[in-house]
């Protein structure tokens, strides 16, 4: 394999033919070839699925953004969070050991089987919103982003009145074309907001992630910031554009909506394919070589940065036999869309969960449940770092 043919000069790529599906300049390269970032720095593009999944669990990949490189054209800054101590999602071990295991038990499988029935309420309280307010509705606004921020909010411990201070915020630190000087108010403005969340925690812990980090020995305050940062942008924004982009699929595939209707045991494996068809990372995960690795006959040489791009490796025919047609039978669990190795998703079960409630509750609710708009008048988010929907007209 020469890894040469097709090469991607200036980037990545974000806009998409097809609104479900990752560009298809992306299908059209080897599994690991050459792309040139825009700063004209060269480096690595993985579209393969074994050869990205080999990489996220290979120790002699780095994920500190020592190296980080903008990844698509845009005036975003690239070390935007580069200072910012506790983002864990940016460390190597021995540092993100110490907070995968401070945070682990907040996350596990048992809680998260704890925490149903109140999302289950969340998810009614706005599905009830809704059809008391009647058709039409914005999907967005009316349901997915309350209902995964309230989740998000109740499971860290930030008051559902501070909604309004993040929501906004984190949205503006996830565009790609946003002005610098305002990703860094947005930036600054998340940060004061969670030193004073932390703060409070400090005076008087409680049951909830915050306190679990703020009351660590091996923890700083600064640190601190920064993981809860990171927790509260990741943990309303990836869910809510999951519920959005998961509904809108169904409602494209009305076959596999109505299968899921008339039975709602898989609902699991739905779950599971919506998130391996969509996989709303929009532009993947980087990574670097502390020393020179071979895989499949290329060399990455070390220093070099790579991008794996998990909505292509996810659609690999090489894993997925017809990966472009969505199966809500399939329910793989082996997709990438939540990383893989030691920083697979620390929320993946609380994803799940609130995707399996969310999905459940508007399939059943509204059983006429369709799209008030044509593909053409829904705002698709090509121009964000998170793929998804702006607005999801419905009505029923």
């Amino acid at each position: 394999m020469t890894a040469t043919m097709n090469a991607i000069t200036n980037g990545l790529p974000t806009l998409r033919e097809r609104p479900l599906d990752p560009p298809g300049i992306l299908r059209e390269q080897d599994p690991i070839s050459r792309m040139t970032f825009p700063d004209g720095h060269p480096g690595w593009l993985v579209t393969g699925y074994r050869q990205g999944r080999q990489i996220l669990a290979d120790k002699r990949f780095s994920s500190s953004p020592t190296h980080k490189h903008l990844a698509f054209p845009s005036d975003r800054p690239s070390d935007l969070e580069a200072e910012i101590p506790g983002l864990f999602e940016h460390m190597d071990a021995p540092d993100h050991t110490r907070f995968r295991q401070r945070l682990a038990g907040q996350f596990t499988l048992r809680r998260m089987r704890l925490l149903a029935r109140r999302i289950e309420e969340i998810t009614a309280q706005y599905a009830d919103a809704m059809l008391r307010k009647g058709p039409p509705a914005d999907l967005v606004a009316d349901y997915a982003v309350p209902v995964s921020s309230q989740v998000i909010c109740e499971l860290l411990g930030v008051p559902f009145a501070d909604r309004d201070r993040f929501v906004g915020d984190s949205e503006n630190l996830l565009r790609l074309d946003v002005d610098p000087q305002d990703a860094q108010a947005s930036l600054k403005d998340l940060l004061d907001l969670t030193g004073e969340l932390l703060l409070r925690k400090k005076a008087a812990p409680q049951d909830d992630v915050l306190s679990v980090l703020v009351t660590a020995d091996d923890i700083s305050f600064e640190e601190c910031v920064g993981a809860t940062l990171l927790l509260l942008v990741a943990g309303h924004e990836t869910t809510a554009n999951m519920l959005t982009l998961g509904t809108y699929a169904l409602l494209n595939n009305p076959d596999q909506a109505a299968l899921l209707r008339a039975d709602p045991t898989l609902i699991d494996k739905a779950v599971e394919e919506l998130l391996r068809f969509l996989t709303i990372v929009h532009v993947g995960v980087q990574r670097t070589p502390t020393e020179d690795v071979e895989i499949d006959g290329v060399t990455l040489h070390q220093g070099e940065t790579v991008l794996i791009h998990l909505p292509t490796a996810n659609r690999d025919p090489h894993q997925y036999p017809d990966p472009d047609r969505l199966d809500i039978t399939r329910g793989t669990h082996s997709h990438l869309t939540f990383s893989h190795g030691i920083h697979q998703c620390l929320g993946q079960q609380l994803a799940r969960l609130e995707l399996k409630i969310g999905y459940t509750a508007l399939l059943h609710r509204f059983p006429d449940l369709r799209l008030a708009a044509t593909a053409d008048e829904i705002p698709m988010r090509s121009d964000m770092t998170v793929y998804g929907v702006h607005q999801l007209p419905v009505t029923w």
